[in-house]
């Protein structure tokens, strides 16, 4: 039987120093375990019906971050995820990342404080890949590797096909 996987989309949003944007999201957000203060992971989310992958990744950065994009940006890393209990009410998830370069700006968008804190999206913050390697604090990142893929999309720049990751 094939599984039922959520199915989303996230932007890699590099500012003109490399630091990466990045969401916290805090329980019971489904990325993020129960024992865990909060994950820290790109902004984006699911696909609705109807939607391409573009579509819908414009839409979470207009609504999440204000940022608006009309170039196709490069898809750089593919995740799969199979667990029941990645994502209530599915088998898992699949998240497609794309590679968007932007001005460093102060994210705020389309939704509310509380429509972002009813999708338990809790803050934003700007990165660089030394703080994120550091990190030893009890929140995690998604993926939990994230300076790896990280470092090479740094050092080597977009794919031609996208890397696939681990959880």
């Amino acid at each position: 039987m094939t599984p039922n996987l959520r199915h989303s989309v996230r932007a890699i949003i590099l500012d003109e120093d490399d630091r990466i944007l990045l969401c916290r999201l805090v329980f019971p957000h489904p990325v993020v375990p129960a024992q865990a203060k909060a994950v820290w992971a790109a902004p984006g989310g699911g696909i609705e019906p109807g939607e391409d992958r573009l579509t819908a990744l414009r839409r979470e950065l207009r609504e999440e971050t204000g940022l608006t994009i009309t170039a196709h940006p490069p898809h750089v890393w593919h995740q799969e995820v199979v667990a029941a209990d990645h994502a209530p009410g599915f088998d898992g998830i699949v998240n497609d990342y794309f590679l968007i370069r932007a001005k460093h700006f102060q994210p705020r968008g389309e939704l509310t404080d509380a429509q972002l804190a009813a999708e338990n999206l809790a803050a934003f913050r700007w990165w660089q890949l030394s703080e994120i390697a550091a990190h030893s604090g009890p929140e995690l990142f998604s993926p939990r590797d994230l300076s790896t893929p990280l470092r090479a999309l740094l050092t080597a720049g977009a794919p031609d096909q996208p890397v696939p990751l681990g959880l």
